[in-house]
């Protein structure tokens, strides 16, 4: 059965937060909100979490992951960042984008696709997104809470209880967050390529 912890979208009340962490810390799945939807993490060096959302999911080994970064300062430990594609995470970070980058040895190696090396990578706009980035000091792996068979990402706290309340180990009512997911752009090549389209403008990465 997993907790259930009401904390506020724009004070979230530090011992609520400190808890989260701890949770997270121990090996622990939790579903918490940020600026564009619902999203469900871990530890980034468990992998017995990490299997567990794969699980949850059904993601095969090709989907890529996303640490979710305090600032932009974290998200260069892990990942290779040149001029240009730092004037763009600069513009656009904090905010609801997810950008795919070729990965530092600091990424684990299991949340990396494959082939291309690559990670994703975000810096949210949401305080009790910061807040538990804050308190954990390091990047938290996440991915968005879209079920199986489903288009669009859960929003509603309650609903995520009665679906979740036995594959997770915590889950944050931060409110009613949007259904819609990031917009994910690709970093990779000399040329952004804007990979998915959602709430976040993908116009400023289209030449």
């Amino acid at each position: 059965m997993s907790q259930f912890f009401q904390i506020h979208p724009q004070n979230p009340q530090p011992r609520l937060i400190k808890q989260a962490v701890e949770i997270i810390k121990a090996g622990g799945v939790i579903v918490y909100p940020t600026d564009s939807s619902y999203a469900i993490g871990c530890h980034i060096g468990d992998k017995a979490a990490v299997e567990r959302i794969r699980r949850l999911r059904q993601l095969d080994d090709k989907h890529n992951f996303t640490l979710l970064c305090a600032d932009l300062s974290q998200l260069g430990l892990f990942a290779k960042v040149d001029t240009g594609a730092f004037r763009l995470l600069k513009a656009h970070t904090p905010g609801p984008y997810t950008f795919i980058l070729d990965a530092t040895r600091e990424v684990p190696r299991m949340l990396l696709h494959p082939k291309r090396r690559t990670i994703g990578l975000r810096v949210p706009e949401h305080p009790i997104a910061l807040a538990l980035l804050a308190e954990l000091g390091e990047p938290l792996m996440s991915v968005s809470l879209i079920m199986p068979g489903d288009s669009e990402p859960l929003g509603d706290p309650y609903e995520m209880r009665q679906l979740l309340e036995h594959h997770v180990d915590l889950i944050i009512d931060g409110g009613l967050c949007g259904a819609a997911v990031s917009t994910v752009i690709s970093l990779v090549n000399s040329e952004p390529e804007v990979l998915r389209v959602g709430c976040g403008d993908p116009s400023a990465f289209v030449s």
